[in-house]
């Protein structure tokens, strides 16, 4: 496969990000959002998706965490969409379960070009830290939007609402991680019968 790196960024008068992805990466993260919760959630995809984030985001914060959590959620899947190229010899499909202590959570993507968010998720707590837990539905509906994936997300169980965020993000990288990697019985081919994606 050849070299699986993009850069996005998107300047608006609420935010300016920018985005470079390494879909081949070591799950390294570099990473200035302004939202520290938000950091330590994509520190994981980063680790458990083995792909390396460069992530610079300024947003108009003092109002609230929302325009950036949901920019970032778009600029991340044009780069996703964008690295991913035009997805031959790629599984395509990813699923991960992840526990941490009482809360486990399930994902599951498939690149294939159409967007939906599937997100059955009743937060025990309305904040993490600062971060309002309604965000992360507003991440990833950008993040499948313009990354053209369906993502299925459950909260299997837990009343730990920071465990249960982070079994989501860790999943969330595992379950990439599966579905963009080259598949050495594909061969190159496309991962569909209709030919496309």
């Amino acid at each position: 496969m050849s070299e699986r790196i993009a850069t996005v960024s998107r300047d608006t008068q609420e935010t300016r990000i920018t985005v470079t992805v390494n879909l081949d990466g070591t799950g390294k993260l570099t990473c200035e959002t302004g939202v520290p919760f938000l950091d330590h959630m994509l520190d994981q995809v980063a680790r458990h998706g083995l792909i390396d984030l460069d992530i610079k985001a300024e947003g108009d914060l003092h109002i609230d965490d929302h325009h950036t959590v949901e920019d970032l959620g778009i600029t991340l899947g044009q780069a996703f969409a964008r690295a991913v190229g035009d997805k031959r010899g790629i599984r395509r499909y990813g699923h991960a379960y992840v526990p941490l202590d009482e809360a486990l959570s399930r994902v599951v993507v498939d690149f294939s070009g159409r967007p939906g968010l599937f997100m059955d998720v009743e937060f025990t707590r309305a904040a993490i830290g600062r971060l309002d837990t309604q965000l992360f539905w507003e991440f990833f509906q950008g993040f499948v939007n313009h990354g053209m994936v369906t993502l299925h997300i459950d909260n299997l169980k837990g009343f730990n609402a920071h465990h249960q965020a982070e079994t989501i993000f860790k999943a969330f990288g595992r379950a990439l991680r599966m579905a963009l990697e080259e598949d050495p019985r594909m061969a190159g081919q496309m991962p569909s019968t209709k030919g496309c994606l």
